[in-house]
C-alpha cells in the first residue's frame, strides 16, 4: 500500500512565541511542557483527511517545519524554505514586536534564494501573495496571558493585508484545538486549503486565497 501523499508547511515566528509547543499541540494533541530554543529546524509530522466525511475523504501527511527563530540563524535559514506548500506564521500575544515582524518572515521565504537583510522593510504583501499564492494562516500564541480582551481579540495587520486568517490560542492549553472547537475547525480548512492547492489547483477548485470562514479567538 503506497504511503500517502504529504504537504510541507513552514512554522516560522521570533523565538520564544511558543512554535515549537504549537507544533506539538497540532500534531499529537498534547501540550509539550518543557521545550528549548529550536536550533536549525524540528521536523514533526500529523495525519490529516482531507474533506473529511465526504467521498472525496483522503489521507495525507501533514509535515510541519519548526524553523528556529534566533537572529543569529538569519543567514541559514533559507536551506528549509524550497517546496514551501503553506505558512503558519506565529506571534505572541504579550509580544507586539514578534507581530510586526511577520512581514520579514514573509521576506526570508520570499528572498530565500539571496542573502537576506533583516533591516530592509519594502514588504509588499500584494506582490507575495500574487505571486506565490501559498495558503498562508497567523497564529497568535499565549492568550492565557493577556488580560484584555480586545487584545486577544486583536488580527494581525499582516493577517488582514494577506487576506489570511488568525487563530488566537493557549499553546498549552491542550483543549485549544480540541475537536470540534473553531480553532481546530480552522486549522482544519486551512490544512485542506494547502492540500487543495497543490494536489487540485487546476481542477476547479478556485482561488487557493479564498478564506470565507470567520476569525477565531480564544475562548
Amino acid at each position: 500500500m503506497a504511503a500517502p501523499d504529504k504537504v510541507r508547511i513552514l512554522v516560522l515566528g521570533d523565538s520564544g512565541v511558543g512554535k515549537t509547543c504549537l507544533t506539538h499541540l497540532i500534531c499529537h494533541n498534547e501540550c509539550l511542557t518543557a521545550s528549548s530554543s529550536t536550533i536549525g529546524c524540528n521536523l514533526d509530522v500529523k495525519l490529516h483527511e482531507y474533506k473529511e466525511g465526504t467521498p472525496d475523504q483522503k489521507t495525507f501527511f501533514i509535515e510541519l517545519w519548526d524553523i528556529g527563530g534566533r537572529p543569529a540563524y538569519a543567514n541559514t535559514r533559507h536551506i528549509f524554505y524550497n517546496s514551501v506548500d503553506g505558512i503558519i506564521l506565529v506571534h505572541d500575544l504579550t509580544n507586539r514586536k514578534s507581530q510586526e515582524n511577520l512581514s520579514k518572515w514573509l521576506l526570508e521565504v520570499v528572498n530565500r534564494e539571496s542573502e537576506f537583510d533583516a533591516s530592509q522593510d519594502d514588504f509588499d504583501p500584494e506582490s507575495f501573495v500574487g505571486a506565490s499564492r501559498t495558503p498562508l494562516l497567523v497564529m497568535g500564541t499565549k492568550c492565557d496571558l493577556v488580560r484584555d480582551a480586545a487584545s486577544q481579540r486583536r488580527v494581525s495587520s499582516l493577517a488582514d493585508e494577506c487576506g489570511a486568517e488568525e487563530i488566537v490560542l493557549n499553546a498549552l492549553g491542550v483543549k485549544s484545538l480540541a475537536a470540534g472547537t473553531g480553532a481546530a475547525v480552522k486549522m482544519s480548512r486551512f490544512f485542506d486549503k494547502v492540500i487543495q492547492v497543490k494536489f487540485y489547483s487546476g481542477k476547479g477548485v478556485g482561488s487557493p486565497w479564498v478564506y470565507s470562514s470567520p476569525k477565531y479567538y480564544c475562548d
